[in-house]
């Protein structure tokens, strides 16, 4: 098993208490969720037809600010698991240290792949992942210099999966050129990282090798009618980015009354540089918060952020004792 946040069922075994008591913030995932609302019985109940799909590509667009090809997908995670067979196995190189999935099934499907430090150091790929705003530590790269890259790489991957609330970092709106494929995840900016639903957005030629891949249902009929709701709420976007930025304040002032650094971030989620993070880990379970912390990196600490105040005040108290 790859090295993931959310993996709340080790916290219990180590810990104790029901998973409703703890607060998750290991991951990257809005602990204040987009209010779903009622779902018809028909999205249960019924296959997804043609245009509901294409509906819901259409509010993705919306939302991502596009007209390029799109295709929604069981979660950013989906399309990552199909790279490697949009081509035959050559050269990858991944912007690292970034999200470990995109090594693993690569290098499990044949690829060569390599990490590097640098952007320029991706030139010369056949396939080139980065992730930005990236996971673990946010690190992000101007569209300028993304796409000055695009030539000199077979395929970019850009995964805008933490890019909901730094719209301006999106290659969205440049995402039908050739070469360019742009992922996206639903679930983690609007809190829903269950419904399993993401996008893959690009060249009319990588989109339809994926839905060809995905088979004619890529997503359920909840993902659709909730997706569809949810990418057109200009206001709650709006809002929760608002809200998001003003909390990553908030933690960073915490984080540094403890001497915790703050080594960079998102708004979902911080990464701090800690005297010894499993011990800041182990203090904060104790009060069943549960954060993220790295095997090659002994000091870094990741937290995703509190949603309701009672969240805070929990957190609040465990790092004033």
């Amino acid at each position: 098993m790859r090295e993931h946040g959310g993996n709340l069922d080790q916290a219990q075994q180590r810990f104790g208490g029901r998973a409703e008591d703890w607060i998750d913030l290991s991951t990257g995932i809005n602990r204040l969720p987009y209010p779903v609302g009622e779902v018809s019985a028909r999205a249960w109940s019924a296959l997804p037809s043609r245009a509901e799909i294409q509906a819901l590509h259409q509010a993705a667009q919306h939302a991502y600010r596009t007209q390029a090809p799109i295709l929604a997908m069981g979660g950013a995670q989906a399309a990552i698991q199909l790279l490697p067979q949009l081509a035959a196995p050559r050269r990858a190189r991944t912007l690292a240290p970034t999200y470990n999935e995109y090594a693993g099934v690569l290098s499990t499907a044949g690829w060569d792949v390599q990490e590097v430090c640098e952007l320029d150091a991706l030139a010369g790929a056949d396939l080139a992942i980065v992730v930005n705003p990236n996971n673990p530590d946010g690190r992000c790269h101007s569209p300028k210099d993304l796409l000055a890259l695009l030539p000199r790489v077979g395929r970019l991957v850009i995964d805008e999966s933490f890019a909901d609330a730094v719209p301006q970092l999106s290659l969205a709106p440049e995402g039908d050129r050739p070469g360019l494929l742009i992922l996206r995840s639903f679930g983690k900016f609007y809190g829903l990282a269950g419904l399993r639903l993401g996008f893959a957005l690009g060249n009319s030629s990588d989109i339809g090798k994926l839905a060809a891949l995905s088979g004619p249902w890529p997503v359920s009929g909840a993902a659709i009618a909730i997706g569809c709701r949810a990418l057109r709420d200009d206001a709650w976007a709006k809002a929760t980015s608002v809200r998001l930025a003003g909390d990553c304040v908030r933690l960073d002032a915490m984080a540094q009354s403890q001497g915790w650094m703050l080594l960079g971030g998102t708004p979902l989620f911080r990464l701090y540089e800690t005297p010894d993070a499993l011990a800041a880990q182990e203090r904060l379970a104790q009060s069943q918060i549960w954060s993220r912390v790295f095997a090659q990196r002994p000091t870094w600490l990741r937290l995703g952020l509190p949603g309701r105040e009672s969240e805070w005040k929990r957190i609040g108290e465990v790092l004033a004792r």
